[in-house]
């Protein structure tokens, strides 16, 4: 990995800030939307009045989810971590993820790859978490395309859906085109190389050497029953999460939508990738009473409301309880993780 200076850290350091600030202001300005449409006494007499028994099965179909997503970066990582390694590291992930901005997970998931015996390369790790990324993107947008069958949608989620389902669909293609053509790929490197003078350089020689990491990482996009076997769990992680979530809906609201669950699970994952606090406090729920709202539950806005927080506080609780057991599993803590971390970007 390479060598951060002096003036690459302060550039970091001062990207971090913007990142937070802007976090912050979109947070505020989110709960201050939200609070502005809600009464609190209505939030208070939904709460009181939910049937929490509803969060018990929720959480077990959450359970399963986590685990599915385990055996499908197994089957990207073409076995190279048994699953026990596997699940618990992605969990970790996922609460670092939660607790710290920038997708600092995804960082901790390729230093505890390289622990492994044999450790998983950097790049190959990098590589299928892109893939997963992908993956996860293009169920989500399948998930609003069937929410278009049983309801209204708001534009901007609409749009959404569809400039990211581009996107991924788009990537994805050139993923496998890169997977199925590794000569190609290095020499477009090579002429890269040369165009910038530095064919000859010892920096050359690691790049080439990331290049066959990363591109190992997409193997099993090459072979059409790991590609299927990918395809096959990510369906699988995902239906956990639906019925997770139309099960939930059962703690405040009477009926259940499929519809309404598929677009309000496809929104809170849109509103994970903006700007927000640890933990995307404020536009999570607000996404949420979006989706919701455009399906008929948006009154009583308290209920909507009850029901938002339920839902990211039931996810956050997975996560950090998974979290914690996948440290304790891994025999690593934070500092240790943190310092890990940093050792692998300066090597």
């Amino acid at each position: 990995m390479p060598t951060f200076r002096g003036s690459e850290r302060r550039c970091l350091l001062l990207k971090r800030w913007r990142v937070g600030l802007l976090g912050i202001i979109v947070s505020l300005g989110a709960i201050y939307f939200i609070a502005s449409q809600v009464d609190v006494a209505q939030f208070k007499d939904a709460v009181v009045e939910a049937r929490y028994i509803y969060v018990v099965p929720t959480i077990i179909f959450l359970l399963l989810g986590l685990i599915t997503r385990a055996f499908r970066w197994q089957v990207l990582l073409h076995g190279d971590l048994p699953l026990r390694r596997t699940f618990s590291i992605m969990n970790v992930a996922y609460l670092v993820n939660g607790v710290l901005p920038l997708r600092m997970g995804e960082v901790a998931r390729i230093y505890l790859s390289t622990r492994a015996t044999p450790p998983v390369p950097p790049m190959k790790t990098a590589s299928t978490i892109i893939v997963e990324r992908l993956l996860d993107l293009l169920a989500v947008v399948l998930m609003v395309v069937l929410a278009l069958a049983g309801g209204d949608v708001p534009e901007v989620i609409r749009a959404s859906a569809v400039l990211s389902g581009a996107a991924a669909l788009i990537g994805f293609l050139v993923l496998v085109s890169l997977a199925s053509r590794r000569a190609t790929a290095r020499q477009l490197l090579n002429a890269v190389l040369r165009w910038a003078g530095r064919e000859d350089s010892p920096l050359a020689n690691q790049l080439q050497k990331w290049l066959d990491h990363f591109l190992d990482g997409l193997q099993p996009l090459t072979r059409p029953t790991a590609l299927l076997a990918a395809l096959a769990w990510t369906a699988i992680s995902w239906g956990f999460s639906a019925v997770a979530g139309y099960i939930l809906m059962f703690t405040f609201y009477e009926q259940a939508n499929w519809a309404a669950t598929l677009l309000y699970i496809a929104a809170a994952a849109f509103a994970i990738a903006v700007p927000a606090v640890p933990g995307n406090v404020g536009p999570y729920e607000g996404s949420i009473i979006l989706a919701i709202g455009a399906m008929g539950y948006a009154q009583p806005a308290g209920t909507a409301l009850a029901f938002a927080v339920l839902v990211h506080g039931v996810n956050l609780i997975v996560h950090a309880t998974t979290g914690v057991i996948g440290f304790i599993q891994e025999g690593i803590s934070l500092e240790q993780l943190s310092q890990g971390v940093q050792e692998m970007r300066q090597s």
